[in-house]
Formats: C-alpha cells, structure tokens, sequence
C-alpha cells in the first residue's frame, strides 16, 4: 500500500456486508482511506473499487492470515472490530461444540489477534481509535443462546480492559452494543434458513446496518480527548435481548 503521509487509515473486518460494509462506506465519505478485511474477497473488491478503498482477503480466525493482513499496512489510524457472529439456538444440554468454538474463534480470539497485532500502529498514529461492535447479548443472557452470550461478554471484556491498561497512550475506545439489526446475522445463525431468519424480525422496525454505521462515524469525528465508552442501540421495539413489541401480522 502506497499511501500519502497524512492520509488516516481505518480497517474495517466483516467488512463485505451488513455492518461492516456501512461502516467501511461511511468511514470513506469522512475522508479515511478504508482497508476493508473479510472472507470475500469478490465482494470486496466491489466495494472497495466504490470506494476507493483497500480489500486484503482477511480470516480473523486464522493468525497467518491475521499477520498477512496487518503486515502491509503502513498505519493504522482507526480499528473496527466488526467481524463476528452467532451459529445455531440450542440449549446447554444440546450444545454443538463446533458452533462454540466458531463463535468464540470470531467474536472473541478474532477480536484479540487483530488488536494485538494492531496496537503498535494504532498508538504510533497519535490518535488512535478501537471500535468493538458486541451486542446487547454481552450484558444479558438469554435461553438458548448461552454460545453466543458468553462469547459476546468475553469479547466485551476483552475489549473494556483495554480502556484500562492503556491509559495514557493515544488510543480511545469505543463498545458499540446493537440490539437486532437486520443483517445476514441470523441467516448465518439458522445456517441459511431464510424463512426463520426472517421470523426473528417480523412484527418489529429492526435496526439497519446504516444506524450503527452512523454511529461509528460519529464516533471517529469526536476530537481526541472525547471518549466515548460505550453506546448500546436498540430499536425501539426491543426492550432486551429477548423483549419485543410485534405488530400482529396480516
């Protein structure tokens, strides 16, 4: 990557939809240059040729391809970690072990190896900025769902700690919690069942992946003393994780 020297630099994982490409295209507009990590390298490519961004091919769960991702960037300016997800709906007594696993490689050891490898630069840049989307699932734990609440608390945890242990260096740090927002999330979670995933948002105005891209724009624009610890965002037919108020269909 050959870029100017005063050009700011945000890197953006699950960035080949949903939320991660809202966010990859928000961040462009405010005037960084966007380098867009995932899986899909296709779809990438189509969005950061949009753009004008960078997509580098990007698996959070795989530490090669971790190092390779972050070794060919000359700065770093602003991290998202968005990359993360929930795989299946079982009780406890029915746990899928590989489901777990997934979960916590993505949402919580994803999230610790590219900041890790990141943090260096991040400091280096003089105004450095993390932004973590969890969920509301790190607060509250619901039937079923204890794979994806517990791997949702750690990577909040993970995430919080830092406010701590870098105290004094030039880096903020930001927790987004979005409550349901209508994205390939539960497509992924119910493995392609199109007609269940659509049931989880049904009878309800659901977030879009723009509303917590905003938020993450808003966020990057503070000025470097303003910190915003932690932003939970629900729609307003969501009280909790398992709350809603749904409209009767016809």
């Amino acid at each position: 990557m050959s870029l100017s020297p005063d050009t700011r630099v945000a890197v953006v994982t699950g960035a080949s939809s949903g939320i991660g490409e809202a966010t990859a295209r928000t961040l462009a507009a405010q005037g960084f240059h966007v380098v867009l990590g995932a899986r899909r390298l296709d779809r990438l490519e189509e969005i950061a040729a949009e753009i004008g961004g960078t997509a580098l091919e990007l698996d959070v769960t795989d530490e090669d391809s971790v190092d390779a991702f972050c070794a060919v960037l000359p700065r770093v300016d602003v991290l998202v970690n968005n990359a993360g997800g929930a795989k299946g709906l079982a009780p406890v007594l029915e746990a899928d072990l590989d489901d777990w696993r997934w979960m916590w490689e993505t949402n919580v050891l994803g999230t610790l190896r590219m900041t890790k490898a990141l943090l260096p630069k991040l400091i280096e840049s003089g105004d450095g900025l993390i932004v973590t989307v969890t969920s509301v699932a790190a607060f509250t734990a619901y039937d079923n769902g204890s794979g994806y609440t517990s791997a949702k608390h750690a990577q909040a945890v993970l995430h919080r700690t830092l406010r701590g242990e870098l105290l004094g260096k030039p880096v903020r740090l930001t927790e987004i919690a979005p409550g349901a927002v209508e994205t390939e999330f539960s497509l992924v979670r119910f493995g392609g069942d199109e007609e269940r995933a659509a049931k989880v948002y049904e009878g309800i105005t659901p977030l879009v992946a723009q509303d917590i891209a905003e938020i993450v724009g808003f966020v990057a624009s503070r000025p470097p003393h303003v910190n915003l610890d932690q932003i939970i965002v629900k729609p307003r037919d969501q009280a909790d994780s398992g709350r809603f108020h749904r409209t009767a269909q016809s």
